[in-house]
């Protein structure tokens, strides 16, 4: 077997492809969970508390997280941001949130992996009532 060099055309295909490929990485994974933590470093409103159905859960998918009201005036929030890759999860559908990116499903109450790749779950975040608003995250 003998070896040749590669040509220069092949060289630069490669390069071209190289860098291709990098692209659509840097875009599937910073546009998919957006920028900051998975879980609020300051108060976030999430407005009103009738907005989170009692025995259901809403999605603030723009500020990333999932809030429960399991019996009327008790709430629980968990981060929506995928624990498998960092996608931001993208609706609650059959009573599980989902994520866009590979398939996992959760909990939404619980944080639970129903299905993975995901292995961990949903990192809780302190949710309460303050001046008939619901607040996420912490205490200012």
């Amino acid at each position: 077997m003998s070896c040749q060099p590669a040509s220069r055309r092949t060289v630069l295909r490669g390069a071209a492809l190289a860098g291709v490929a990098g692209l659509g990485v840097a875009a599937c994974s910073a546009g998919a969970a957006g920028p900051g933590p998975a879980t609020p470093t300051a108060p976030v409103d999430l407005g009103a508390p009738d907005a989170v159905p009692v025995g259901g859960t809403k999605l603030y998918r723009e500020d990333r997280l999932l809030v429960a009201q399991p019996a009327k005036g008790q709430f629980t929030a968990r981060s929506a941001v995928c624990t498998h890759s960092g996608c931001t999860l993208s609706k609650i559908e059959d009573g599980e949130a989902k994520c866009p990116c590979h398939g996992s499903r959760f909990d939404p109450v619980t944080g639970k992996v129903l299905d993975g790749p995901a292995g961990a779950p949903l990192p809780a975040v302190p949710v309460r009532l303050e001046g008939g608003k619901l607040v996420a995250g912490p205490k200012a």
